[in-house]
């Protein structure tokens, strides 16, 4: 029987370029749960489930979701084995998502509008006091 591949902190730091206190933060929002050896329980070992929890909470940050969205959807995936109420949730999530990010896009829009209207009042105002000089 083959043995589970497990990682250290150090492992899954070097991998994902992160920092073991970024982990520790992700293991604290209950997104991992290594299973602790050693003295005290000191050595954190994490299983290759956990190593795909901290690749898909780092897919989740990219698209902006929070940490509790993303434990939200990762967690249904530990769930039993029918997809459809994961994606409904996946989908749910990222619709929300989406609602947000469009709604921050039209205030940047509104705000870069209102900036170029300002400017081509500046220039036009510029333009009068250079000719009247």
């Amino acid at each position: 029987m083959a043995t589970p591949v497990t990682y250290t902190i150090s492992d899954l730091a070097r991998e994902f370029d992160l920092t073991t206190r970024a982990i520790r933060f992700y293991e604290d929002m209950g997104l991992l749960s290594p299973r602790r050896e050693g003295p005290g329980g000191r050595n954190r070992i994490y299983t290759a489930r956990d190593r795909t929890r901290l690749k898909l909470t780092l897919r989740a940050k990219r698209l902006g979701l929070s940490l509790s969205e993303a434990r939200d959807i990762i967690d249904t995936y530990d769930s039993p084995r029918d997809t459809v109420p994961q994606l409904r949730k996946f989908l749910q999530v990222l619709s929300a998502h989406r609602v947000q990010i469009e709604e921050q896009m039209a205030e940047i829009q509104a705000n870069l509008d209102e900036v170029r209207a300002h400017e081509k009042e500046a220039r036009a105002l510029l333009a009068k006091a250079e000719r009247t000089r």
